[in-house]
């Protein structure tokens, strides 16, 4: 048994690939360890996982940058989010949106294992995971008042419903790279929300008991 890390990008995690001297590749096998890299995006992140994850992984870790509705989180912080809800999984109604849960067709917010997270010292939040990031102020209201999340990312739901559906216990840990404001990437710290998020994830692959 052993741990899945999941990450869209080879550049999110590039550190700790060159860390533990793995060349880098979308799948990657090691002894204690496996390494996938999915694409950017909830479709592939599927797709990924529908190729690679089976019953052999005891842990899923999705790693990866993020960016925060909550000011109140430091730009470069890790945060463990532990619900996250496919945002745009609905339908219109002029100009009222209609959730998936709303329109009886099943769920649409999944959730990490909560097990593990009370140990990891890391902030817990819930986030949304989107197609399109948000830069707009309007839309951005709105989807505060619809789900009041604390993060958003593209791939982070995906993982936790695939996980929940093989009974594979989860995590998502991300470091704030940018603050969701009409978008402004002057102001981003891409750089420093990678170092963090390396820093963390080596750490916890050298210390985890698997």
């Amino acid at each position: 048994m052993k741990i899945l890390v999941v990450a869209a990008t080879e550049a999110e995690i590039a550190a700790t690939l060159a860390h533990f001297n793995l060349t880098p590749n979308n799948f990657i096998e090691t002894e204690k360890f496996d390494v996938l890299i999915t694409g950017v995006g909830m479709v592939a992140t599927a797709f990924a996982l529908g190729q690679k994850l089976s019953s052999k992984y005891n842990l899923v870790l999705n790693v990866g940058i993020a960016g925060s509705f909550d000011s109140t989180i430091e730009l470069g912080e890790l945060v463990n989010i532990t619900q996250d809800t496919l945002a745009e999984l609905g339908a219109e109604d002029h100009e009222n949106f209609i959730s998936l849960p709303k329109m009886g067709f099943g769920e649409n917010t999944f959730s990490s294992f909560a097990g593990i997270t009370d140990n990891l010292g890391i902030k817990i939040v819930k986030g949304i995971t989107v197609n399109k990031v948000h830069g707009n102020a309007q839309s951005i209201e709105n989807v505060t008042q619809l789900y009041q999340p604390q993060t958003e990312s593209m791939e982070g739901a995906a993982v936790l419903y695939a996980a929940k559906e093989l009974n594979i216990t989860v995590l998502q840990i991300r470091a704030i790279s940018n603050y969701v404001e009409p978008r402004n990437r002057e102001n981003w710290q891409i750089g420093l929300a990678m170092s963090s998020l390396n820093d963390w994830l080596t750490n916890f692959l050298h210390n985890h008991r698997f």
